[in-house]
């Protein structure tokens, strides 16, 4: 029986790092809708920033990315998919939902030096990926009426300020085996007092 690991979360919170450990530590093949969107608005001339305002009012970007995204869901694979909206998409798959400090993402993101999303500094960073988080919940709940921050969508809420991707890995991997057998757990992570406890 394949598993969908659906990878939702803030900018910066390590969502495309996760899905890259997954890959490699339990053989489920990576999606990243993040590369799918960043293309796009390299393709657009734009930054990140700049075209998801401009998805607000071209519906068409949505589409495009969320159809291509469902339409990898239904490959009969074992998989992990990096999408804000995957968790609605596909509805089988277990749902992670990865939370972080604003500015610790900024940091990260700065540090990552990606080629689509340079500032100048960390607080242009933060005000960027806020102003974008906004735009992205905008558009979401005007087009799908969905709360991508109601922390009640999802499997496992995982803060990853305080932890290693490796640490983040094991917590994800026991859960998902918990979930796997059906059974109850606390949902609600972080590891900001050294050791990880419920939120």
């Amino acid at each position: 029986m394949s598993i969908k690991i659906a990878i939702s979360g803030d900018l910066g919170s390590g969502k495309s790092t996760l899905g890259r450990l997954f890959e490699s530590r339990m053989g489920l093949k990576f999606h990243s809708g993040g590369s799918i969107f960043r293309s796009l608005a390299t393709k657009y001339n734009m930054t990140p920033a700049e075209f998801s305002k401009y998805s607000e009012i071209h519906p068409e970007v949505d589409e495009e990315i969320d159809g291509e995204l469902v339409k990898i869901s239904k490959n009969d694979e074992s998989m992990a998919i990096d999408s804000r909206m995957a968790w609605h998409f596909v509805p089988e798959s277990f749902k992670l939902h990865l939370l972080v400090d604003t500015e610790v993402a900024a940091k990260r993101i700065m540090d990552e030096n990606r080629g689509t999303e340079k500032y100048p500094t960390i607080e242009v960073a933060v005000e960027k990926i806020k102003a974008r988080k906004a735009s992205e919940n905008k558009r979401y709940t005007e087009k799908y009426n969905v709360d991508p921050d109601n922390l009640e969508n999802y499997d496992l809420v995982v803060d990853t300020t305080y932890a290693t991707p490796e640490e983040i890995c094991d917590l994800i991997e026991k859960y998902l085996e918990e979930w796997k057998k059906g059974n109850s757990f606390e949902k609600k992570w972080t590891k900001k007092t050294g050791s990880w406890t419920n939120m």
